[in-house]
């Protein structure tokens, strides 16, 4: 107990109740059953948002190049070695690059692949009501190029207002490594999370001038070495039958040697059986028939 808290035994309690209900937010899955002959989902997952957030922050054009180069050639590569062999993939999308690639996403649509929220501009306004504007224009967006509706987002967008949108999954924590529901602060309003790790996020690895961080921070690792992980990764989950999220930049991973890398890995994923590559609207509306939320709410009590 901290000194703090053995002055003031009633802040000690609240700390204690305030730690019991975050735990109990976040509503594991049991015995998650897939469908029948799967023994372990992988989701590949692209936040194409080419460099946005870089855009909007005026950052040099050479860090904004990496943008143009995923939006012109890296996601092209990527997506064409995904068809190749047969791996659906969701792309986490900004509204407003269905401005600015609109080719690309309507491309990614006709293979099959699915188009989710990523916010409008890469941020979330604090603002309920501007946050409720950029919502329902991202979502717009992206719906005029799919033709169906949006289910899923990567961002911290109010679970209210994404359940009032449609909203039936995000992919935005770390919290855990399997899917689990997670109900927001005041105990309501659940919704599916598939969860990714960082471990597992393409920008750790081949990044440099990440974000203004500082140059010995950096890191651009040999495809071998992430190979090495990825796989082990993946190894282990497929012995406890549980579940893998890739989080992939197509400005990171669509350059040559990275997408090599990982057709090699998905070739080797397949020599395994009961593997399943869905997208994430797949996998989420399977959990959801399969394994539904119990509760629509919770005690604070």
């Amino acid at each position: 107990m901290s000194q703090t808290s053995q002055t003031d035994p009633s802040r000690y309690d609240s700390l204690v109740a305030a730690a019991g209900f975050q735990a109990q937010r976040r509503l594991d899955i049991p015995n998650i059953q897939y469908p029948e002959g799967v023994k372990l989902a992988v989701n590949f997952t692209l936040d194409f948002d080419a460099m946005l957030l870089r855009r909007l922050l005026n950052e040099t054009w050479g860090q904004k190049a990496k943008g143009e180069f995923g939006g012109r050639v890296g996601v092209w590569r990527i997506m064409d070695m995904f068809d190749r062999n047969d791996v659906g993939v969701t792309l986490f999308t900004p509204g407003r690059i269905a401005e600015l690639y609109p080719e690309v996403l309507k491309h990614v649509v006709a293979k099959g692949h699915e188009l989710a929220d990523h916010m409008w501009e890469h941020d979330v306004p604090s603002d309920p009501v501007i946050e409720d504007a950029h919502l329902t224009r991202a979502i717009a967006a992206l719906e005029a190029i799919s033709g169906k509706p949006v289910t899923g987002t990567r961002s911290s967008h109010t679970p209210k207002l994404l359940r009032e949108k449609g909203v039936v999954y995000n992919s935005f924590t770390s919290a855990t490594y399997r899917p689990f529901y997670e109900y927001d602060a005041n105990g309501e309003n659940p919704i599916l999370q598939l969860p990714f790790h960082y471990a597992l996020d393409d920008a750790m690895y081949f990044s440099f001038g990440w974000l203004d961080t500082p140059n010995e921070a950096q890191r651009i690792m040999d495809v071998d070495e992430v190979f090495d992980i990825w796989w082990g990764a993946f190894e282990q989950q497929y012995k406890v039958g549980g579940y893998v999220n890739f989080l992939l930049h197509p400005f990171v991973s669509g350059h040559a040697m990275r997408v090599d890398m990982l057709e090699r890995l998905i070739q080797r994923m397949k020599t395994l059986p009961g593997v399943w590559f869905p997208t994430c609207d797949a996998l989420a509306q399977h959990i959801l028939a399969a394994h539904p939320c119990p509760s629509q709410s919770l005690s604070q009590e």
